[in-house]
């Protein structure tokens, strides 16, 4: 493998998304730095790697030309860059800041704004794709920020991502990410309730699967819940229930700040709402199917209604 210029990278987050980034920025041979955290995948090949592990994202920062930033959403990451200890009070002039997370478009001009202050620079550059992409280094990135900032970046970014897309300014990169996920939520979530109904109504779960897939209905939102209706496995699509509310909300709010119509999106919310009120926040989405089929056979009275 050929070995990219050394750049010193801190991650914070080693999730489920956070651990393959860190793993084949890592196998490029890039000074590595994570932070300590509960949340965190087992780190021990990482450190055996050479990967240094600090307990304060200040000392993480300091160490590091760039930084690299997958938590869960707007207030992890605000609280990341401006806590106690945080990212800002020990970034060093030029160091890069990568938000890989899914946040508010506010939030993230508002973080950009406090990271310039700083000394340093920004770019948001939310993922799509899955944790498996992830440990093969082939994300696709979509990257706001100033297009001579993500030029020096790339080096990084090309080490896990295979498509990375200069969508905008700072900001755009977040409402593109939420613009997706509303897309292949919402998709998911009709899916759902359409193969719930095929349930209740007599359709065998193995025609209703076929004929959408040979007609209007194909798709990857139909290959990746495809197990799950089949079968029960929910493989195809592991994304959590809690997660898929938290950025239906974020889009709630990106539409209403910006004047949008969000009806649909509002509809798909308070559907994933009481998906987590009844299965819990870590159910994965494909267990849509079975909690719309549940609701559907409660007495009508009790049902959930979409606003």
């Amino acid at each position: 493998m050929e070995r990219s210029p050394d750049i010193s990278v801190g991650i914070v987050g080693i999730g489920l998304m956070g651990r393959g980034i860190a793993r084949n920025i890592a196998k490029h041979g890039h000074a590595l730095v994570v932070l300590e955290h509960s949340g965190n995948q087992p780190m021990e090949d990482l450190l055996q790697a050479g990967a240094i592990a600090e307990i304060q994202a200040s000392a993480l920062a300091a160490k590091s030309d760039l930084v690299i930033l997958c938590v869960s959403g707007s207030p992890e990451v605000e609280a990341v860059l401006t806590g106690p200890n945080g990212v800002l009070e020990g970034v060093r002039r030029g160091t890069i800041v990568v938000d890989c997370s899914t946040t508010i478009p506010s939030s993230t001009e508002r973080m950009a704004s406090l990271v310039h202050a700083a000394g340093g620079l920004f770019l948001d550059a939310p993922m799509t794709r899955t944790s498996q992409h992830a440990e093969e280094g082939r994300l696709n990135l979509l990257v706001g920020g100033d297009a001579e900032v993500l030029d020096r970046a790339m080096p990084v970014l090309r080490c896990f991502a295979e498509n990375i897309v200069h969508v905008g300014p700072v900001g755009a990169g977040h409402r593109l990410k939420l613009l997706h996920n509303f897309m292949s939520l919402g998709s998911a979530a009709l899916l759902s309730e359409a193969a719930a109904c095929a349930a209740s109504s007599g359709i065998q779960r193995e025609l209703f699967v076929d004929v959408l897939a040979t007609g209007g209905g194909a798709g990857v939102t139909l290959d990746r819940l495809k197990p799950y209706i089949l079968s029960g496995s929910s493989a195809g699509l592991q994304f959590s229930m809690g997660n898929a509310l938290k950025d239906l909300n974020y889009y709630v709010q990106m539409a209403t700040d910006a004047g949008a119509v969000c009806r649909i999106g509002d509809a798909v919310a308070q559907t994933l709402g009481a998906a987590v009120q009844t299965g819990g926040h870590r159910a994965d989405v494909p267990e849509l199917v079975s909690l719309l089929a549940d609701a559907g056979r409660q007495p009508r009275k009790h049902r959930h209604r979409s606003g």
